[in-house]
């Protein structure tokens, strides 16, 4: 079939023999520039019916700016696309929504105060009504086993439920095409496992998906096709199935990274220690995971009886299925829970930082003492969306003089360090926050902590949505923190992550933590087993 323009003339700039065949989607010459960035240079892609094509590169590589063109959020300097062969030309996220095209965004576009039905309802066109979409969303549980509950208000929801919620929306769009961008990066093994049933069932009923995600493993295991891209280009094109992990690294970067190196280190004194912590809220959703609570609704504990130590120089690995606890353990350790829990949260029990009792001080008396915390949460928690990088170094720490006035030029300064140390690929310290790619604002958050040199240090899924290359870097920049003397907590949804990191791991789930395990005494099935509570099996 011969795509044509409205008019029934060739598309403009391509001579008939280079006009695409039928494919679901396909993109001739798509560039986009921003300023002096070329973003998308001259990319070509097809995507064929019923299949799951990777689009795979470094952190700022062009593979969101790519997706969001499809997607009609920003319009392309030069190219063309084309949906099973009709001219396409979305100009707006609606635009490509009524042509059967959804996305789920790295980061998520979600109203804080409203229900998981109330945000989902708003993305719909008018003929769905809430009751309806109650409905549809318990029939998408019973179809592809995402489990949400409806009624529950998205800021008691964990990141990874939070995810399911903009899976769900895509979903009831009836997508032809679906953009996922980095769907796992806070998932299980099992939740992951679960979400990939689901997309080869979508893909298996005629639903073609492109699929970003920097995790090598899971673009051979998922998907049929693979367009790497660097610099803005594509630099090949690979059928995953056949390839390894370091062939696909190699076209994505240049050469595979290199292994994590970690010196071994005599026990430390106690740094932090934690006895008997309890989190009770009393604004609980019913049926709401994210706070360990029963399905009754009503009071119920965030964390439950909260125990652990952590020396000088270790790092500690806290794993569990998203949504049991984790977002409450860095509130209650950062000193952020009367922020993020209303009404106020109920604390107890025992937390000491070198031998002190901060239970009852603040974030910043805790950041005065050399206790510091790094959310999952990027946009809008660790940075100001709309503040340069170079202003939003105001958040690392005290940077105020002793006139109590602003240093713009240290400011400055410290922001250009970071991205230097970090090889962030920003246009400089006065690029605003919400303007880098997800990986690339991660590097910049954990290069902008990590130069506080704390003496404790609580982190929050630290490679989430990182390149691999990237990935390595600010592991081992967490290796050598570690082996200067600071104490390491690392929450993270990823084993592979917290067997290459950890010395010791616990499990969190339902807001309790597990005993302690020696790093060479755990393994994925003894640790799956302990997201399930399995440890306390063990202990009767």
């Amino acid at each position: 079939m011969t795509a044509e323009t409205p008019a029934g003339l060739p598309a403009a700039g391509l001579p008939a023999a280079a006009l695409p065949p039928a494919a679901r989607l396909a993109l001739r010459g798509m560039t986009k520039r921003y300023g002096v960035l070329l973003a998308n240079d001259a990319i070509d892609l097809e995507v064929q019916p019923g299949t799951i094509h990777a689009v795979l590169g470094e952190n700022g590589a062009g593979k969101s700016t790519l997706m969001k063109a499809i997607y009609g959020v920003v319009q392309a300097d030069a190219g063309r696309m084309w949906l099973d062969g009709i001219p396409y030309a979305p100009r707006s996220p609606a635009d490509a929504r009524s042509f059967g095209i959804g996305m789920i965004f790295q980061h998520f576009a979600l109203f804080e105060s409203l229900s998981v039905a109330e945000n989902i309802w708003l993305g719909l066109d008018r003929r769905w009504s809430l009751a309806a979409v109650d409905g549809a969303l318990r029939k998408l549980h019973d179809t592809y086993k995402l489990q949400i509950d409806p009624d529950a208000r998205v800021h008691r929801l964990s990141v990874g439920e939070r995810q399911r919620v903009e899976i769900c929306r895509a979903l009831l769009g009836q997508p032809r095409i679906l953009i996922l961008d980095e769907p796992t990066s806070v998932l299980s093994p099992q939740a992951t496992r679960a979400l990939f049933e689901m997309l080869r069932l979508l893909a298996a009923q005629g639903c073609s998906m492109l699929y970003i995600s920097h995790k090598l493993h899971e673009i051979r295991s998922l998907c049929d096709d693979c367009t790497v891209l660097r610099g803005g280009r594509v630099s090949g094109r690979l059928d995953p199935r056949r390839s390894t992990e370091a062939e696909l690294s190699a076209c994505m970067i240049g050469a595979p990274p290199p292994p994590l190196v970690r010196a071994s280190k005599p026990e430390g004194r106690i740094m932090l220690r934690v006895r008997g912590l309890r989190l009770v809220t009393d604004e609980v959703q019913s049926g709401s995971s994210a706070t360990g609570t029963s399905s009754s609704g009503g009071p119920g504990h965030a964390l439950r009886d909260i125990d652990l130590d952590l020396r000088e120089g270790e790092i500690l690995g806290i794993a569990g299925v998203s949504g049991n606890g984790q977002a409450a353990l860095l509130d209650a350790l950062s000193g952020e829970t009367r922020q993020h829990f209303a009404p106020a949260p109920k604390v107890s029990g025992t937390l000491e930082l070198e031998g002190r009792d901060v239970l009852r001080l603040g974030v910043g008396e805790r950041r005065a003492l050399g206790l510091h915390a790094l959310p999952e949460e990027r946009l809008g928690r660790a940075t100001v969306p709309e503040l340069a990088l170079s202003d939003n170094m105001l958040l690392a720490g005290n940077v105020l003089d002793r006139r109590w006035w602003l240093d713009f030029g240290a400011l400055r300064r410290a922001a250009n360090a970071v991205i230097e140390r970090f090889m962030v690929r920003a246009q400089g310290p006065d690029s605003a926050a919400r303007s880098l790619s997800g990986g690339n604002l991660q590097k910049y958050i954990v290069g902008r902590t990590l130069g506080e040199r704390p003496k404790v240090l609580v982190i929050s899924q630290p490679t989430w949505g990182v390149d691999v290359g990237a990935s390595t870097q600010i592991r081992q920049q967490l290796l050598a923190l570690r082996d200067t003397g600071t104490a390491i907590i690392v929450i993270s949804e990823e084993l592979d992550e917290l067997f290459q990191l950890a010395d010791r791991i616990q499990v969190i789930a339902t807001g309790e933590l597990s005993p302690s395990m020696a790093i060479d005494q755990a393994s994925v099935e003894r640790i799956g087993s302990w997201m399930g509570g399995g440890w306390r099996e063990a202990q009767a």
